[in-house]
This record gives structure tokens, C-alpha cells and sequence, in this order.
């Protein structure tokens, strides 16, 4: 019989509020998942960062599946597009795996490399976010039509890059993925490019995650409590979000990436 007082005790509340907090915010602006949570976990929690990463990757893979089942149930999702992302991200993950598995995901060389990846990671979303709209302008007036064979190979080869970013920090499936998949696809609705680059992010950060579990680099009891915020957050914040300023959240998302960026630098 369930023990439904042990289940309590065993729920960290500090967790939970983290997981609401980073949920409502994704609901609001669409990314912000693996960029604030794996630093948050970090920073603020002292998780070792490889463990931050596995269990985020978990936790992603859960929000996203959510995502997904909606975008599907509205079309909005270009499967030939996640098929393209996936051929690339899925070997690339699994390489990535294999790398930290040689490296021993206990040593403080894996540490600091992972450290090192979701800097930099956490600056090019930032980057993502400011930039996307004069990046967008400037992209349809120097570039013609796409040519279809070097748009399929560029998306394998981003797809590989996600890979390993996402793999290494959890970071990069969101705001990198839709501005790449903007510029690549620029006639493409938004609600597709979105839809699709949530759909590829949940095998990815499936195979990611569970790869992290073979390592043990995963808290369940963690990702127990994360998700306990986060799902009723994304929730709530979905409704709010048409009469929410996006932009200015996008703004101030991207200033926060920065100062935890430059944290984890000289951390």
C-alpha cells in the first residue's frame, strides 16, 4: 500500500517551487527550460553539473511530450523537418554519451567541460532572444531561395550540433533550434517551425536523458519534485500567455542568461 506520508517527506518543496517557477516562464515565452533550470540547479542548489544536466534532460523530455501532443493535434508540426533534426541529433547524442562515458562522469575534467559547454551555450540563447528579429531582416534580404539539398544537409549537420550541445548542457533546443530553423526555412509558419523544433527536442532529450541515467547522473527523487511544479506551471502560464508581454520577457530571459553565464564562468 502507498505510503502517501513517505511520498511527502520525500518531495523537496524547494524543488517544486523552482520547477513552477521555470515551468510558468517556458509557458510564457516558449523557451527557457534547459537555459534557466540546469544553472538554477547548479548555482543556487550546488548540484554537481553533470547531475543537473541528466536530470533536466529527463525533465524536458516529460514538458515537451505535452508540447508536442498539442502541436501535433494542431498540425503544426513538419515531421519531414524533425525527421532531418533527429538523423543528425541522435548520432551525435549517442557520441556525446560515449565521450562522457571515457571520460568518467564522476572526474572533475567532465565537470569542468560540461561547465565550460553551457556557458557559452546560455550566451548564444541569450543572443538567440535580442537578436532573432534584425538577424531574421538582415537574413531575407542578403539570402535568396533556399537550395533544397543544401537546406537538408544544413539541417542534418545543426541537428548534430544540438546534439552535442544539448547532450553536454541541456541547453539549445529551444531558442537556437526555432532561429536556425527561421533562417533555414523562412517561408515556413512560425507555428510550424516552433511545433517542429519542440517535437525533435523530445527524442532528443529522451535518448540524452536516459543516456545520463546509464551514466547515474540522474536525481529521480529530483525530477519527481521538478516536475510536481513545473507541469501545473506550464499549465497556468499557457492561458496567461496571449495577454502576456512577451517581449519584455524575452528581453529580460536573455539579460538573466547573460549574468548566469558570466556566473558560471568565474564560478
Amino acid at each position: 500500500m502507498l505510503d502517501f506520508a513517505a511520498v511527502i517527506h520525500a518531495v523537496n518543496w524547494l524543488y517544486v517551487a523552482s520547477g513552477f517557477a521555470v515551468g510558468f516562464l517556458v509557458g510564457l515565452t516558449g523557451v527557457g527550460g534547459g537555459s534557466l533550470m540546469t544553472p538554477l540547479l547548479v548555482l543556487l542548489f550546488g548540484v554537481h553539473p553533470v547531475t543537473a544536466v541528466g536530470t533536466d534532460l529527463l525533465y524536458a523530455s516529460v514538458t515537451k511530450s505535452g508540447g508536442s501532443v498539442v502541436h501535433a493535434f494542431h498540425k503544426t508540426i513538419d515531421w519531414k523537418i524533425v525527421a532531418r533534426l533527429t538523423l543528425g541529433s541522435i548520432p551525435a547524442a549517442l557520441l556525446t554519451l560515449l565521450a562522457l562515458k571515457f571520460m568518467s562522469v564522476d572526474s572533475e575534467t567532465t565537470k569542468s567541460v560540461v561547465t565550460l559547454a553551457l556557458a557559452p551555450a546560455l550566451l548564444l540563447t541569450a543572443l538567440a532572444l535580442v537578436f532573432r528579429a534584425p538577424l531574421m531582416r538582415f537574413y531575407e534580404k542578403r539570402v535568396g531561395e533556399n537550395d533544397p539539398v543544401l537546406t537538408r544537409r544544413i539541417t542534418i549537420a545543426m541537428g548534430a550540433v544540438l546534439g552535442v550541445l544539448v547532450t553536454l548542457s541541456s541547453v539549445g533546443a529551444g531558442a537556437l533550434g526555432v532561429t536556425f530553423l527561421i533562417m533555414l526555412y523562412p517561408k515556413l509558419p512560425i507555428a510550424r517551425i516552433v511545433g517542429s523544433d519542440i517535437a525533435h527536442a523530445v527524442p532528443l532529450t529522451l535518448v540524452s536523458g536516459l543516456g545520463h541515467l546509464w551514466l547515474g547522473s540522474v536525481d529521480l527523487t529530483m525530477l519527481g519534485s521538478l516536475l510536481l511544479g513545473s507541469l501545473p506551471g506550464i499549465v497556468l502560464a499557457s492561458n496567461l500567455a496571449p495577454r502576456s508581454p512577451e517581449p519584455i520577457l524575452r528581453y529580460l530571459l536573455a539579460a538573466v542568461l547573460v549574468v548566469v553565464s558570466v556566473r558560471l564562468i568565474w564560478k
